[in-house]
């Protein structure tokens, strides 16, 4: 796995790359701001790219725009975004325009080095890693949904840990109980959410919208 960290802190960015090479990841550029991280995804064509949402020059969402640049001049790359804040706007369309190789966590979730490098993973891997507290965040936010009042509280739970991006084997053993219960909670979620199969759709990456916007 090839990477490419962009963070303007210096302490943080210098300690990300030591503790992902002595994971034995190969760490191939950092950088400081937009511009330097381009550049490094343009001369390592790398697999997963690091970046914090605020960068320089005015410490907003350059971090995001690089990101989306660079996912636009390497198609599949992921994308694991780091913020010190929640970020409502960019979280929502993190699934929004497409979940596939892409994650959110809060900062703080680095110093957890499993969790970390389990999430960082799954990115690369094409799957979606939504830090928990974004999404309780997130939830606590937006209005309620009709359809979503009609879930119960264990199908509540399963779609919590959806949106953060985990799959049914993880979910089972998060809430302690079989695959099966959880297929058959996801089953449940769909139909009372109305989400018919269609190959038009991902009735997962819908289910996780509704929750998070709604």
């Amino acid at each position: 796995m090839r990477i490419v960290i962009a963070e303007d802190d210096a302490l943080l960015r210098e300690g990300l790359a030591l503790l992902l090479r002595a994971e034995g990841l190969d760490v191939v550029a950092t950088a400081e701001d937009p511009d330097a991280f381009l550049a490094a995804v343009d001369e390592h064509k790398p697999d997963v790219a690091i970046v914090d949402v605020r960068m320089p020059p005015t410490h907003t969402d350059e971090g995001i725009v690089a990101a989306v640049e660079a996912r636009r001049r390497l198609p599949g790359l992921a994308v694991l975004v780091l913020s010190a804040y929640v970020e409502q706007a960019f979280a929502t369309d993190l699934l929004a325009g497409g979940a596939a190789g892409l994650g959110y966590l809060l900062k703080e979730r680095v110093g957890r080095v499993e969790e970390f490098l389990e999430a960082l993973h799954r990115v690369a891997d094409g799957g979606t890693a939504v830090d928990p507290e974004v999404v309780g965040l997130l939830l606590a936010r937006n209005r309620p949904d009709d359809a979503l009042a009609r879930l119960s509280p264990r199908e509540r739970d399963v779609l919590a840990l959806m949106a953060e991006g985990l799959g049914n084997t993880a979910i089972a053993e998060k809430l302690v109980v079989t695959e099966g219960a959880v297929h058959k909670h996801i089953r449940s979620i769909f139909a009372k959410l109305d989400l018919a199969p269609d190959d038009r759709a991902d009735r997962r990456v819908t289910a996780v919208l509704r929750y998070l916007r709604q």
